[in-house]
Parts: C-alpha cells; sequence; structure tokens
C-alpha cells in the first residue's frame, strides 16, 4: 500500500491503552493507517523518515479555554496592574496616573483585592478621583470590578436595577444602594468588554489568528471553548468568523463550543440558542452541542458555594442551580443530545452538580448519555471525591493553579481546607475521568496558556526560578498535599485521550491509533523522561494535524 508519511524509530507515546508504545507509524489519507513495532512497515510504500529516536505523542487537547473572551480584550485600553498597602494607597496610585494622563476616556486598572486589607472601594471615592471620566479596576481573579458612577451611568444601572443571578453575579449594594462593586459575568462582562461590539472582522479575525498561530505552534490541536457570561451576543459573533476562517481554510484547530446560560430561568431560551448554534456552527473543525453554566464564583470574593461556610463572613456563596433545578435542565440536555460544562469552584458547586446527576440517573438509568463535566474543582469535599467516578461525572482541572496560595486563603477557608485543595490526584485514582485546561481570559503573550506550564506545575505542585512562569508565581514549596502530583503519563493522559473523550471526539481524536486522525507532535527530547522543575519549556519540533505538518 502506498503511504503518504511513514517514520520509524521513534519513541511513540500513543495514548492507547490497548496498545500504550509504538516505534513507528504511517499515515495515509490524513489518519494513521499503521502504528506498531517496526515489521509492520513492510506492508507499505514510500518515502521513510527515520527518527533516531524522537518523542512522539498525540496532538494537545486543552479541555477549558476562553476563545472569544480574549478577542474582546485585544483592543481593549492597557489595564495597569498595580500592588498596594491598603485602600488609600490605591487611591493615591490610581489619582496619581489620571493626573498625569488628562483627557482619557477611560481608566482601566488591575488591583488583586487582597492588597486592601479587607477594606473596600465605592463609587463615591472613585469619583472623588475621577469625576469626570470613567474609571474601571478590574479585580485581579477576574470574577469582580469597581466602577465609578460614570461607567454605572453609561450601562443604566441605578439602585433599582435587579441583579442578574442574585446571591451569585450582582451589583453589591449597601443600605439598598449600589456601591460600584459588581461581582460575577453575569453582571460585569457587559461592562468590561462594552467596546468589544465595535470591532470589525478584520480586528476580530487578526485576534483569532494570533491565538491559531500560537496553538499550533504549542502542538495544541484540540480546545473547548467555555464561552463568556452575560455577552452571548459576542460571543456568537466570534464563533461566526471562526466559521468563516473554518471556510478559508485558516482553522486548522478543532474548536468544541458552547452556548452560556447563568440560571434556571434561562434554560428555555438556552436550549432554543444551543440547537440553533449546534445548527449554524457546524464545519470541518467546529462543532458546538454544550450548554456552559457557571454553577458559582471564586474563593476571594466569596462567591464560590461552600459545604462549610468560610470562616471569615460565615457565609457559603450561591449556587446558579438547585439539585432538581439541574436534574431537570440534564432530562432536558439529554432529549436533545446535548452535554453540560460547569464551572464549579467550591465544593458545593460540584456536590450540587453530582447530586443532580445522581437524581437524574435514577429516573433514566441506562437512558442518559449527556456527557457532564465539571471544571476547576479548588475545593472538594471528601465524600464527593469518589462519586465523580460512580457517576460518570468528568472532572477538569486547571493544573496552572496547582502551586496553590495558601496564605491568602487560610484567612477565608480555614487552614486544614485551604491545604486540602485541587485534589486531582485522588480523584484520578478514584477511576474518573480526569481532563486538562488553562482557562486564560488573555492572549497577551500566552506564556499562561501554555499545556507544558500545565504539565509541569501537575507534576510539582509548586513554582520556581526554572518554570516558565516564574515571573507568575504564586508558590516556591510543594503545594500540599503533596501526594495530589500526578506523573507525566497522566499529565499527557489528561491532555489527550481524556480530553478527546470529554469533548466526545475520541473517535478520531486524542491517540495515535489505525483510523484516527493523523494529529501528532514531534519533539527532539523524550518527555518520559525529561526533568519535572523547567517542564514548562518544552515546545514540539514539528506539529501534525490530518498527518499535514502545520508550524
Amino acid at each position: 500500500m502506498r503511504a503518504d508519511m511513514i517514520i520509524k524509530n521513534a519513541k511513540i507515546f500513543t495514548a492507547d491503552k490497548d496498545n500504550p508504545q509504538a516505534a513507528a507509524l504511517v499515515v495515509k489519507d490524513g489518519k494513521f493507517a499503521y502504528v506498531g513495532d517496526e515489521n509492520g512497515l513492510s506492508e507499505y510504500e514510500g518515502e521513510v523518515t527515520d527518527l533516531n529516536g524522537k518523542f512522539i505523542m498525540p496532538g494537545i487537547i486543552d479541555s477549558h479555554v476562553h476563545v472569544t473572551f480574549p478577542v474582546g480584550f485585544e483592543y481593549a485600553d492597557e489595564e495597569h496592574r498595580f500592588e498596594c498597602s491598603g485602600k488609600q494607597e490605591a487611591m493615591d496610585y490610581m489619582a496619581d496616573y489620571i493626573s498625569r494622563n488628562p483627557g482619557l476616556k477611560r481608566y482601566r486598572f488591575m488591583l488583586d483585592k487582597k492588597y486592601l486589607n479587607g477594606e473596600d472601594i465605592t463609587k463615591e471615592d472613585l469619583d472623588r478621583i475621577c469625576p469626570d471620566a470613567e474609571l474601571q479596576i478590574q479585580e485581579a481573579e477576574g470574577h469582580s470590578i469597581w466602577i465609578n458612577s460614570k461607567l454605572l451611568s453609561r450601562h443604566g444601572i441605578t439602585d433599582d436595577t435587579p441583579d442578574p443571578v442574585p446571591g451569585l453575579s450582582y451589583y453589591v449594594r449597601k443600605d439598598g444602594n449600589v456601591t460600584g462593586n459588581i461581582f460575577e459575568g453575569s453582571a460585569e462582562m457587559p461592562i468590561i468588554l462594552d467596546s468589544a461590539p465595535g470591532l470589525s472582522d478584520e480586528q476580530i479575525d487578526a485576534a483569532l489568528e494570533r491565538w491559531i498561530n500560537f496553538s499550533v505552534n504549542a502542538g495544541v490541536t484540540a480546545v473547548f471553548d467555555s464561552g463568556i457570561p452575560g455577552f452571548n451576543e459576542f460571543h456568537e459573533r466570534v464563533y461566526e468568523r471562526l466559521r468563516e476562517l473554518d471556510r478559508q481554510g485558516k482553522l486548522p484547530v478543532y474548536v468544541d463550543g458552547c452556548y452560556v446560560v447563568a440560571a434556571q430561568w434561562e434554560v428555555e431560551k438556552g436550549l432554543r440558542e444551543l440547537k440553533r448554534f449546534r445548527r449554524e456552527f457546524s464545519s470541518e473543525h467546529m462543532k458546538v452541542h454544550t450548554m456552559k453554566v457557571f454553577m458559582d464564583g471564586t474563593q476571594a470574593i466569596h462567591t464560590a458555594a461552600m459545604v462549610t461556610p468560610y470562616v471569615d463572613t460565615n457565609t457559603t456563596g450561591s449556587t446558579a442551580f438547585t439539585k432538581e433545578e439541574l436534574a431537570e435542565l440534564l432530562k432536558q440536555l439529554n432529549e436533545e443530545g446535548l452535554d453540560l460544562h460547569l464551572h464549579t469552584v467550591g465544593e458545593r458547586a460540584s456536590r450540587v452538580v453530582l447530586d443532580g446527576v445522581e437524581l437524574i440517573r435514577k429516573e433514566l438509568g441506562e437512558n442518559f448519555h449527556v456527557k457532564v463535566t465539571c471544571a476547576h474543582l479548588e475545593v472538594q469535599d471528601d465524600a464527593d471525591l469518589p462519586r465523580f467516578a460512580r457517576l460518570g461525572v468528568i472532572a477538569n482541572y486547571t493544573p496552572q493553579w496547582h502551586a496553590g496560595y495558601t496564605e491568602t486563603l487560610a484567612p477565608l477557608l480555614g487552614e486544614e481546607r485551604a491545604k486540602k485543595q485541587f485534589r486531582c490526584k485522588t480523584v484520578w485514582d478514584s477511576g474518573a475521568l480526569v481532563t486538562w485546561s488553562c482557562d486564560e481570559i488573555n492572549f497577551d503573550d500566552f506564556t499562561l496558556w501554555s499545556p507544558y506550564l500545565g504539565m509541569e506545575v501537575g507534576m510539582t505542585r509548586l513554582i520556581t526560578e526554572k518554570t516558565r512562569a516564574y515571573e507568575y508565581c504564586r508558590s516556591t514549596e510543594v503545594f500540599p498535599p503533596a501526594n495530589e502530583k500526578m506523573s507525566i503519563e497522566e499529565m499527557i493522559l489528561g491532555y489527550t485521550i481524556n480530553g478527546a473523550k470529554q469533548l466526545g471526539i475520541d473517535d478520531a481524536k486524542g491517540s495515535i491509533s489505525v483510523g484516527k486522525d493523523a494529529d501528532f507532535l514531534v519533539f527532539d527530547n523524550d518527555l518520559l523522561e525529561a526533568e519535572q522543575e523547567g517542564f514548562s519549556h518544552n515546545m514540539p519540533k514539528e506539529v501534525y494535524i490530518t498527518g499535514k505538518k502545520v508550524n
């Protein structure tokens, strides 16, 4: 048989449990025609490439990214990130910057809430230093903002404006009056991305092409895009451009998309729109079949939903759905052949999901087919760890975060809970399907998008001076529990075949197996033997998608 590509003398990690290691492969018509030892090559004709022992693995699948979200940031005015030792120093810094840069329509800053030492900023504070222009401060985690009266007025936010998702995504109030502090995506995204609708097609395409270029060079061949809360209109527009790029042959990366729903009362519209998205955004490298729900928020601003109350506030946060509402949603998704992906940071968020799945499984039994994925899983209750495997719920972690930040969260969670985060190895060993992702919301220089950074921190649970992202350091000591470190084989499997199973494309992608798309990466060094510290500097020498070199 005449082949398009014949490779021998390679070290191939196939991610195929039935044929885990190989030394040779053959590609024909964009598919793997043979994977095995070199003896089997005698049946094929064509030019043979001797890789002299180089390492090959399947194309990487990042199972929770934001493709549409960062496009809205790409052309926004720069956010000036700063640190301070309290509220007054923060106000002084911003006032000084504004005085030295007069005449701007909008001033944008970024500040980690921890630097306020428990104090908060109000619209009156911001009005004093910036009465004649718009002023916005993005909290460092990206889940809340502070804005002044000018911005409140432009977006029509008054004391009587209803909260998008009460208890989860809302306008912070004091004595019934909005303070200018806004929590979570459905409330904040229309403000943060308010310049995005004015972008031209050419601007959107240029941003997307930057992301595509990074992806193919890093060996990321497929992603799950997890959407924009509260801004599906712009989300759809970017999907339109992705579809057009695919039509033009400029989208080699497979994009698995979603439609975002904020709460139970949006389900009817969400199902209708998701089915429309499935019809309209179905091309060679793009499919949409998943509903995305932000089940809770983040720990830093107490919007992550907890079983045990936060130590400092005695609150527990809120979830977007109850278990009964989630079970009903899952029943509707099941009827339509759709899937569900949820942001679940807090222990109660994932518990409600598991409870909802348990309810609907009892009702439907083997007729239940929805792929349910819980993303992030920063804190999980001990009792829920084995339930992922038992209920068939996929656990998606963001390993770049697994270096931890105990000193910041201990005052919120208590010492014991703060030291029991990101327990991915326990969930993996229980038999659950575990996948990996970067969850980045800015394109910038793509440092934090790197799957090799995720692999390093997933293996080490720390960031050292050897780590490529050292400047973003969270911790230089192993983040507990130390026994939650993963092996390189587990990291690769989570980034390949497991990701393909989450996206429902494992019949075509995720492993180097006969009949599947010939998506594979070639490295000069053996990743299975590489040093863990500094692993983040790895990059593939060659990247192939359906048998064609793309980098």
